[in-house]
């Protein structure tokens, strides 16, 4: 069965509608058939049906709902969402199914909390609106820690998107912020919506929940936080701290960068359970400070990783969408990168 393409709109599924019905008057025997299987004298409403029993919906109208729903969480519009729940009881609730980018459904307070990110762009973006219409949904009866079904709740959500303001508001609707994902979810299986922050780089979003009083687990996620004193040991395994300096370069945390290094941590090594390496993820994500404060404390920049034996100005110049902060890392690091060309490579 296919499914709605993210952009779907009712204009094009009325001349999708039409092409049908047209087609079965011209003749053609696929759409003869497919119009002929619910009435035995086709009409423009009938096809409007087969096009939305095509697309997994009981009818037209229903099909008009859901794509009239979509529509209005995309484009942030609050006051239009409210107006819609009101005329739409369940709307906040009922999953939004049958869509392409979504092929596992998505709960509308979840799929509001991941909208900066375009998936069909693959394009990081800034979405004015999420907050209001988080709080419409939640008026309307949406469960602030999602379905008991749901792999990860609302707030892991919000934390792995890095909408610090959707967070904020489930927080204070009294979201769970302990909360773990299921063993077989996406992004980090098991991990509370702080973990989910700070793998994905959501600094806004760590501090909120730290400074909400989410539980802090191991040495990693206090040194995203900021805060390792305590976590960070004499015994501490070499893989651990290695992890941990990972994490506080992407997070920009320059004095546990240096805590780390004091206590001995390789600058250069590469954590083995995710594959990052402290330069190379500071540079790729446009991280400027810790970038400039692992050179000035000897990190080697003619470092390659082991798969692609690339250099942190190699990741940095591959990944413009890090936005301005990208010229900045490269202009540090193209002085010191041994061979580095004066432009980014087409593409």
């Amino acid at each position: 069965m296919p499914a709605l393409p993210a952009h779907a709109n009712l204009d094009q599924l009325r001349h999708q509608a039409k092409d049908l019905w047209h087609a079965a008057g011209r003749g053609e025997s696929e759409a003869r058939a497919a119009l002929l299987a619910l009435s035995t004298r086709p009409t423009l409403a009938t096809a409007q049906l087969a096009v939305a029993r095509g697309y997994g919906f009981a009818g037209w109208a229903r099909l008009k709902v859901e794509v009239e729903r979509r529509e209005i969480l995309s484009r942030g519009d609050a006051d239009r969402l409210t107006a819609f729940l009101a005329a739409h009881p369940g709307s906040a609730t009922e999953l939004m199914d049958h869509w392409r980018d979504q092929p596992k459904g998505a709960t509308p307070l979840g799929y509001v909390a991941m909208l900066r990110y375009d998936t069909t762009g693959r394009a990081w973006r800034d979405v004015p609106g999420t907050a209001a219409m988080a709080r419409a949904l939640l008026a309307a009866g949406a469960p602030v820690d999602g379905r008991p079904e749901d792999r990860e709740t609302p707030l892991i959500t919000a934390a792995s998107y890095g909408d610090a303001e959707v967070a904020a508001v489930l927080i204070a609707a009294g979201a769970d912020l302990d909360a773990t994902a299921a063993p077989d979810a996406g992004g980090v299986p098991g991990g509370t919506a702080l973990r989910h922050a700070a793998v994905f780089g959501m600094t806004a979003v760590v501090d909120l929940l730290a400074g909400a009083g989410a539980r802090i687990d191991n040495l990693t996620d206090a040194a995203a936080v900021g805060a390792v004193t305590g976590w960070l040991q004499p015994d501490t395994p070499v893989q651990d701290r290695v992890r941990a300096l990972v994490m506080a370069a992407d997070h920009q945390r320059l004095a546990v960068i240096d805590q780390l290094l004091d206590a001995g941590t390789p600058i250069d090594a590469t954590d083995t359970r995710w594959g990052r390496q402290a330069l190379r993820l500071a540079a790729m994500n446009g991280r400027v400070a810790s970038v400039r404060h692992l050179i000035a404390r000897g990190a080697d920049p003619d470092h390659r990783d082991p798969v692609a034996h690339r250099t942190a100005l190699d990741w940095c110049r591959r990944n413009p969408g890090a936005g301005p902060e990208s010229a900045q890392v490269e202009a540090i690091l193209g002085p010191v990168t041994t061979g580095a060309g004066p432009e980014r490579p087409a593409g």
